[in-house]
């Protein structure tokens, strides 16, 4: 097996603690639309890593009707507002990317979250200069995680193959999606979304194909710098 010379992170969950955030607001605007007792935890087991239009097609099917156009813009409108004062990076964010650019590692984005979104969330985190060119939404493709179309899109842009990347990884579909794309996966259960429940998650993220689950940055950091000693073919 080739060095693993490149990373494609998950945004949400992996690098920024916005889940939670998230998670509440796509069940606010939920309840709003008249499905009371929809909770932030219902669409984290459910749909944790997918994008919006599955959700909506969900939300439509608990409604027993189509769900407004505007749903998702409303819950991205609701969100952005809330990141301008409680978006945090998850703890060792910036310092795994630091270890990871200083032994010449590639560095990419696979999020399931919008363009703007994205944009938003890399700027008001303070981690938009590590992704200049690579970072990739599920805007940007035609189906998003789990399937591998998202993950296609940012070897592209790293200009790599994918048995030279690895994927960090919160959510089953995005590890399905990565090991759809040829790319291993490892996963990440260290998000404040998945307080009290790290051990089942970190079970359903191997089920799903992840080859090690991390509850910290900081051993994934490590995880990562041995795999720049692994040995060419």
């Amino acid at each position: 097996m080739s060095a693993v010379s490149g990373v494609i992170f998950d945004l949400d969950g992996c690098l920024v603690d916005s889940e939670p955030l998230s998670l509440e607001a796509i069940a606010s605007e939920m309840r709003a639309l008249g499905i009371l007792d929809a909770t932030a935890q219902e669409i984290g087991d459910r749909f944790l890593g997918v994008a919006m239009p599955v959700i909506a097609e969900y939300a439509s099917a608990r409604l027993g009707l189509p769900v407004p156009d505007s749903f998702a813009q409303r819950v991205e409108t609701q969100l952005l507002t809330t990141y301008q004062t409680e978006l945090r990076q998850v703890p060792g964010a910036t310092e795994l990317l630091l270890s990871l650019k200083a032994r010449g590692f590639a560095l990419g984005i696979a999020t399931g979250g919008s363009l703007k979104r994205m944009a938003a969330t890399l700027e008001l985190s303070g981690l938009a200069g590590w992704f200049e060119g690579t970072a990739t939404s599920a805007a940007e493709v035609k189906q998003g995680k789990p399937a591998p179309d998202l993950f296609l899109l940012a070897l592209e842009r790293l200009k790599m193959r994918p048995r030279d990347c690895i994927v960090l990884e919160d959510s089953p579909h995005g590890v399905q999606g990565a090991r759809a794309a040829g790319i291993p996966a490892i996963g990440f259960v260290g998000g404040s979304h998945l307080e009290g429940k790290r051990d089942s998650h970190a079970k359903i993220l191997r089920e799903a194909g992840a080859s090690h689950v991390f509850e910290r940055l900081e051993d994934v950091a490590r995880h990562l710098l041995i795999q720049t000693e692994s040995p060419a073919e």
